[in-house]
């Protein structure tokens, strides 16, 4: 199989990393990709130019010691000042500009930012050229990522993604829900695959991708170029490995040791302190250590003992030895259940986009102010 190409970045291969408020950091970003990502993209940041210099968008923008291609997605209405954003980040290294018209929090919404833009294809289509226009002198390339539209009633992904194609846009990415739905119910892949068939550049499926068969699965049925994981690699970041190995060999790779777990999560730990600093990083760091041992023995308990402790110092060794004692129980972590390569949601988060509007509340009232 051919490489996938943005523009003139050969990616390592087709499996992304969703961009994530207040989750798709540095920290985890580069996780991913040691463990299997082929491409990964930054939370969103914001277009408003007097934030920039701000503390939460520098640590937002912040890709040292990254593998390439660093692609920053930017946020915003209108189209001028989403121009000057891509050239801001351009200037600061980025070498891919993602346009968000796929959030469905409500404070980016009420703004008419994110998904809400779907609403006004003119609008949309301006933002797209204007970025795209201002990128190209660097050799920049232009992504997007959308809905399948704002409601069951206004599915306008294909035509919007017929317009994105015409102004420039290189590769488009849709997550299979409408904004009305947010992430409740399953994700569909039918528009997927309508899109892919309306256009020619590539088209990346994102929604309910939490399992290698269902990766599988879905690429087989909408013909898409790639498939890009979200929620299901919180807290499990080698799953892109087990999602290219299977796509390789039609087998599952064994679940990881508890040990090499226990490893990861406190080399994530120190490059998220580094990023943020000890205060506010042993507050953001809780909820990467919850989704961690969510399902694993004793994680409840973890969890809550996480949520008292206020020192990097006492919050890593609980880690450790929550880790060396699950160790002594098992050598590798509890294989998954079954699943059966259906196109249905596997994943039950209703309380997801709560979960958004609070881990990325500074990020969203930036861009709604």
């Amino acid at each position: 199989m051919t490489a996938l190409c943005i523009g003139q970045h050969a990616l390592a291969n087709r499996l992304f990393v969703a961009p994530m408020a207040g989750v798709t950091d540095r920290p985890f970003r580069q996780l991913c990709k040691r463990l299997g990502a082929g491409y990964a993209v930054s939370e969103m940041v914001t277009s408003r130019k007097d934030l920039w210099n701000s503390l939460k968008t520098s640590r937002r923008a912040n890709h040292e010691g990254e593998p390439g291609p660093i692609a920053v997605q930017i946020a915003g209405t209108d189209a001028a000042m989403m121009a000057e954003a891509a050239l801001y980040n351009v200037q600061r290294g980025a070498q891919i500009i993602d346009i968000n018209m796929g959030c469905p929090a409500k404070k980016v919404c009420n703004k008419w930012a994110g998904s809400a833009l779907m609403q006004n294809e003119a609008l949309a289509e301006s933002i797209a050229a204007a970025v795209v226009q201002a990128c190209q002198p660097y050799g920049v390339p232009v992504t997007l990522k959308m809905r399948t539209g704002w409601s069951a009633q206004q599915k306008n992904a294909v035509a919007l993604a017929r317009r994105f194609e015409a102004a420039g846009v290189q590769m488009l990415t849709i997550h299979g829900r409408t904004r009305e739905q947010g992430y409740k119910g399953a994700a569909e892949y039918a528009t997927m695959t309508a899109v892919k068939q309306a256009v020619a550049i590539p088209v990346v499926a994102n929604g309910d991708i939490t399992s290698p068969e269902k990766a599988l699965a879905v690429l087989t049925a909408t013909g898409a170029d790639a498939v890009m994981v979200g929620r299901a690699a919180q807290g499990q970041p080698w799953i892109f490995r087990e999602i290219a190995h299977y796509l390789a060999t039609g087998e599952y790779l064994p679940p990881p040791l508890v040990a090499e777990v226990g490893e990861l999560l406190q080399e994530h730990l120190q490059d998220h302190y580094s990023l943020y600093g000890a205060d506010s990083g042993v507050r953001s760091a809780r909820k990467h250590i919850a989704w961690y041992v969510r399902a694993l023995p004793g994680g409840d308990a973890l969890r809550r003992l996480i949520n008292t402790l206020d020192s990097t110092q006492a919050q890593t060794q609980a880690v450790r030895s929550y880790f060396d004692q699950l160790g002594q129980q098992m050598l590798r972590l509890p294989s998954p259940a079954s699943t059966t390569p259906t196109l249905t949601n596997d994943i039950d988060d209703s309380h997801h986009m709560q979960a958004l509007e609070e881990s990325a509340r500074p990020l969203l009232e930036e861009v709604a102010a």
